[in-house]
């Protein structure tokens, strides 16, 4: 299992991957907005976006640097999605956090999560990303086990009104 970044390569694997949690009724987190694009424009687009996320200096506020990878099996399958926000804008700091991630449906359980957060974790060590903020549903058990299980520790439980939920909200702290 690795993170790699996306590519026109893996646009059939990508729309196969999003369809599943329609077809599960799923959540979908953690896509850099895969699945609005596919919904409302191309996974083309998409691409142009995801690197746009990466140029630094030409990324207007509000929306903040990020790294989106595809979490893919040996066979090159999909199996999650993780996005990296290198940076918090107001409402990522109270929300949203500085990543999201999904596992397909399918594959839930086999603590690919956990992996592919401790993958992405070794990521942001690259960028200097001392502090990690991770938020989660409240009623999602399993990603709550996954944060805790990659040191996270809960600082906030809030209702919110944008995502009509109750929301945890986790650090993660790691040694300089």
């Amino acid at each position: 299992m690795k993170l790699v970044m996306p590519t026109l390569n893996y646009k059939d694997k990508a729309i196969e991957f999003i369809k599943e949690f329609y077809q599960y009724g799923s959540e979908i987190n953690g896509s850099g907005a895969l699945d609005w694009y596919l919904e409302n424009s191309t996974y083309e687009a998409w691409i142009e976006k995801v690197n746009s996320d990466i140029d630094v200096a030409n990324i207007e506020e509000p929306r903040v640097p990020a790294l989106t990878y595809f979490y893919v099996s040996e066979d090159d399958g999909i199996i999650g999605m993780i996005n990296l926000r290198l940076a918090l804008n107001d409402f990522l700091k109270k929300e949203g956090g500085h990543i999201g991630y999904c596992i397909r449906p399918t594959e839930r359980g086999n603590n690919y999560a956990t992996d592919m957060l401790k993958a992405a974790l070794r990521v942001d060590d690259v960028f200097g990303v001392r502090e990690v903020l991770l938020s989660c549903d409240k009623s999602n058990e399993a990603s709550s086990k996954v944060i805790k299980k990659c040191g996270g520790v809960l600082q906030d439980e809030f209702y919110s009104d944008i995502f009509k939920s109750e929301i945890q909200m986790y650090l993660i702290s790691k040694e300089k």
